[in-house]
């Protein structure tokens, strides 16, 4: 199961305490110290003590079965509410005096309105969402360009370049927005006070 979690993420685990082999406590503790997806308990065992055992354990909800699938669908819908991102949070990011707003595509630095291409928008806007990683030049050749990188195709470097130059960055030994050598771009978080 971890194995699938891995390189399949989910939204949502539905979990039976009453498993072959194991027992759901056990899975639910192994997730919950691994992830944070939100576990919802679905089991037979409804006596209070089990109910407390699984909430404790890190499940987020707790059905006893049979239950009636409307509020089964409520609670499910509950969950999956609390585990999505405040998407006025997400919008907007601010490193510094570096202020990027996706909705209104505003960039400003110090104050000063920096005109980007959408492209350009778009590359800063992935790069500083991703602050502090690494991101290497196939994720974002994929994201961008909407294919596999070839190895020969400079597209990106080249709109990392003139973003650079736009936002005041050393185009000889770049600090704010780097390329890793053999890995990708890194934008740093902390290179934006004037």
């Amino acid at each position: 199961m971890f194995a699938y979690l891995e390189s399949n993420p989910v939204d949502l685990i539905i979990l039976d305490v009453m498993l072959p082999g194991k027992d759901g406590f056990s899975v639910c503790r192994q997730v919950r110290d691994k992830y944070t997806t939100p576990i919802l308990m679905l089991t037979a065992k409804g006596e209070d003590f089990d109910q407390v055992i699984g909430l404790e354990l890190g499940a987020d909800d707790y059905v006893i079965k049979p239950a009636e699938p409307r509020v089964l669908l409520a609670r499910i819908s509950a969950l999956l509410r609390r585990g999505q991102p405040n998407l006025k949070a997400t919008e907007e990011l601010q490193f510094g005096d570096l202020f990027i707003d996706k909705t209104s595509r505003i960039v400003k630095l110090s104050g000063t309105e920096i005109v980007l291409t959408s492209h350009e928008f778009e590359l800063l806007w992935l790069l500083a969402s991703n602050a502090g990683e690494v991101l290497s030049r196939e994720h974002v050749h994929q994201h961008m360009i909407g294919r596999q990188y070839d190895g020969l195709d400079r597209t990106v470097d080249v709109r990392v370049s003139r973003i650079r130059k736009k936002l005041g960055d050393n185009s000889d030994k770049p600090y704010r927005i780097k390329t890793v050598w053999g890995q990708g771009y890194l934008f740093v978080s902390d290179a934006w006070d004037m």
